[in-house]
Parts: C-alpha cells; structure tokens; sequence
C-alpha cells in the first residue's frame, strides 16, 4: 500500500480541521466532471412518511434480504419513540434511521483512501469496499452514526438505495417495494414532476441536523400527533 502511516494521519487530520476546504473540493471536481459531459441530472433522494409507518420493519427484512446483509448489522433500521398518549389511547411515533446521501457528506471528506465517495451520477453516497482499509474515520464522522463495518468484506457499509441490487435491475428499492401502507417515496429530487417531489410539495417534511450543512436527501415527514 503506497499510503505510509505518516501520510495517513496527516492527510486525513488536513481534511477533518479543513471542513470547508474539502466542500469546495469536492464542487471543483463537481464542475470538472461537467466540463467534459453533460452534467448529470439524476440526485436520488427518499421521503419516510411518519403518519403512515406502522413500524412493522418489513423494510428492514427486505433489505437484509435483498443486498445480503448479515445479522448483527443493519442498513437501515425503524426507530420507535417513547409511547404517546395514555392508555388506551396510545399512539408511537416511528422514523426512518438510514444514510441520508449528503450533498456535503462528512464521511467523503474524511476518507484518506477515496473509499468513500459520492457518485456525481445519482447523487448516491457509497463505498468503494476494496478501497476501505478500515480506518473508522467515516464511521466517527458521519453525524447520523449509520455506518457500520461489514462483519464478512471487512469494509465500512450502509444503504446506498439498492444500488447495486435493485436499482441496477430498474427497480424500486427493497424497502420501497416492501412498505405495505407506502410510507417510503423514492426517486429523484431533480425531476419537479417525480413522485418524491409531488410528495414533498404536498406534505410538510423535515430533514435531521441540516444546520450541520450536510443538506441530507432524506426526508421526513412528521408524526403529526407528537413533538417532533
């Protein structure tokens, strides 16, 4: 590996105290790649619907199933709130605990062997896994702590939208295709007249920790009968 320990440490200590540097990095190599295509149009993005999750993990299971993940790791999981309400009128919130694709992901910035990456393409933030050399520097950065260590590849995973499942196959992805109430919209972002768009015009949404800058392309709409 040409990547001394020395080189490593520094270059990835640079990246982690120089945040803003590395944003405008990564719009000049934005700008470059459109420099000599057409620049692409496609930024893939989810809406998790909060009224209409029932919180009966099929998502979770279809993926597990889908992109062969293991037990004891998850790519995505439900998240079910503290009971609302007294018995027995009692109601829970559930949302959606997943990789958000950052436009600006923390994880890309800080990884010193380019495993992690956004592909300019889609808009999909995912891992080059013969790249990752299991350092854990995106797993700290990553402010929505979803990424994990492959048990079996040894490499840092999480949901890249059934890339190369699924959404390579033309489909929907897994935990789309699973919903039984419809609680997830995928699609893209770019398009104004995408089922995902139509979904976020037409319902209040929110999106986790965007004063962080990290502009996340998933959203949520709120349970409408607690605190968000």
């Amino acid at each position: 590996m040409s990547c001394s320990r020395r080189n490593f440490i520094a270059g990835a200590g640079a990246v982690i105290f120089t945040t803003g540097v590395g944003t405008t990095a990564a719009i000049s190599s934005r700008n470059s790649f459109a420099s000599g295509e057409e620049e692409a149009k496609i930024k893939y993005g989810m809406l998790h619907d909060e009224n209409a999750c029932i919180g009966c993990t099929a998502c979770t299971e279809a993926c597990r199933e889908v992109n062969n993940v293991p037990e004891g790791v998850s790519r995505l999981e439900i998240e079910r709130s503290e009971p609302i309400g007294e018995f027995p009128d009692v109601e829970y919130r559930f949302t959606r605990d997943s990789c958000q694709h950052c436009e600006n992901p923390p994880c890309v910035y800080v990884c010193p062997t380019g495993a992690a990456y956004k592909d300019e393409k889609t808009g999909i933030v995912d891992v080059h896994k013969e790249k990752c050399v299991g350092c854990g520097y995106c797993l700290a950065a990553c402010p929505y702590q979803v990424r994990f260590f492959h048990p079996e590849n040894k490499s840092a995973d999480k949901c890249n939208f059934c890339r190369d499942t699924n959404l390579a196959e033309g489909k929907q992805p897994a935990c789309v295709e699973s919903c039984p109430t419809s609680a997830l919209v995928f699609g893209d972002l770019n398009d104004p007249n995408s089922n995902i768009n139509q979904a976020i015009q037409a319902k209040p949404v929110y999106r986790d920790k965007v004063t962080l800058g990290t502009k996340p392309q998933l959203y949520k709409v709120p349970f409408d009968k607690g605190e968000v």
